[in-house]
C-alpha cells in the first residue's frame, strides 16, 4: 500500500502527515508518542490502506511539522491538541475512530472531550488516563514537576538520553535482538536538534496537566462508553501493564489484547497489531 507525505497549514504552522488509503473508507487518526512522530505509524499505513484511510500527522515540534521557537509557541498539551483541532477541521473530517499511543494519550482525549460526536472508537496502545499506569520512572518526572529547576538534569538524562531512547524501546523485553538500534538512534538524533531540549522540557513540564485532566478523561470514558480497543506491549518500562484493567473499569466491554512487546509494539507486532485493528472493526460492523 501506497503512503502519501504531505503538509498542510494550521495556525499559520505546517503540519506534515502520513496517509494512506482514500477517503470514501472508515477513517483512522493516528496520533503518536514521544519522542517519535508520524513515522512509528509506516507499519500500519502500509498493512490497512487497503480497508481504511488512516491519517498520521506530527504535533509542531516533532518530525518535519514545524517547530517554532518556545519563546514564540506554548509547547502545552492543551496547544498542541488546539493544533490538531485545527488539523482535522482543516482536512474537512467529519468523524474517525483514534488510535492513541503515550502523548497521543492527552492529545487524543482532549480530542475526543472537544468533538466527542466525531470520535466514533478509541484503540489505546500504550497511553495512559489513569495515575495506576504510571510506573516506578515516573517519580523522577515528578519531581521534575515540583522543582523544574533544580531536576532539570535528572530529567534530561531520564527522558532524552540516549540510553533513555533505547530503554523506551526495548524495556524489560527478552527479546532484544529483535529491536532495530536504529529505532532509538534515529529519536536521539531527533532530540539532539536545535531547539528541541526547551520544546521537549517545555512540553514534559506541562505533563502535569495531564496527570490532573485523569479524572476528567475517566469521567467521559463512563458517560461515553465508546468502543474501545486496548493493545498493550507488555514489556513497557514507563507505563504499568494495570492500566488496562483500569480501562475496563471504566469501559467494561473494552477488548484487552497484551502483547509480546514493548512500550512502541508496532517495532516488532506490527502483524499482530493490524489484524486486531482488522478483526475489531470487523465485530462492530457484524454488530
Amino acid at each position: 500500500m501506497l503512503v502519501r507525505y504531505r503538509s498542510i497549514k494550521v495556525e499559520n504552522l505546517s503540519v506534515f502527515y502520513r496517509e494512506s488509503g482514500w477517503d470514501n473508507r472508515r477513517v483512522l487518526l493516528l496520533m503518536h508518542g514521544f519522542p517519535s512522530s508520524s513515522r512509528m505509524y509506516e507499519p500500519l499505513l502500509r498493512r490497512l490502506g487497503d480497508e481504511f484511510h488512516l491519517i498520521a500527522p506530527d504535533y509542531p515540534g516533532f518530525g518535519h511539522s514545524d517547530a517554532p521557537d518556545p519563546r514564540e509557541f506554548s509547547y502545552t498539551f492543551d496547544h498542541i491538541a488546539e493544533v490538531m483541532r485545527g488539523f482535522v477541521q482543516a482536512l474537512g473530517l467529519g468523524s474517525y475512530s483514534l488510535y492513541l499511543q503515550d502523548y497521543g494519550g492527552p492529545v487524543g482525549f482532549r480530542l475526543a472531550l472537544a468533538d466527542s460526536k466525531r470520535v466514533q472508537s478509541l484503540i489505546v496502545q500504550n497511553a495512559v488516563a489513569h495515575e495506576a499506569g504510571l510506573g516506578p520512572l515516573w517519580e523522577t518526572r515528578r519531581a521534575f514537576w515540583r522543582d523544574r529547576a533544580a531536576h532539570q538534569a535528572a530529567i534530561e538524562q531520564n527522558l532524552m538520553s540516549l540510553s533513555a531512547a533505547r530503554y523506551r524501546h526495548v524495556g524489560t523485553s527478552p527479546n532484544a535482538e529483535f529491536y532495530d538500534p536504529d529505532l532509538w538512534t534515529d529519536e536521539y538524533a531527533f532530540l539532539s536538534r536545535p531547539g528541541q531540549l526547551s520544546i521537549q522540557s517545555d512540553l514534559f513540564y506541562d505533563y502535569r496537566n495531564n496527570v490532573a485532566s485523569y479524572p476528567a478523561w475517566q469521567a467521559w470514558l463512563r458517560a461515553h462508553r465508546p468502543r474501545l480497543l486496548i493493545l498493550w506491549g507488555q514489556y513497557d518500562p514507563s507505563f504499568m501493564l494495570s492500566e488496562t484493567q483500569a480501562y475496563c473499569a471504566d469501559v467494561p466491554d473494552a477488548e484487552v489484547n497484551v502483547l509480546e512487546a514493548g512500550h512502541f509494539a508496532l517495532d516488532e507486532k506490527a502483524d499482530e497489531i493490524a489484524r486486531c485493528v482488522r478483526a475489531f472493526f470487523q465485530r462492530w460492523l457484524e454488530q
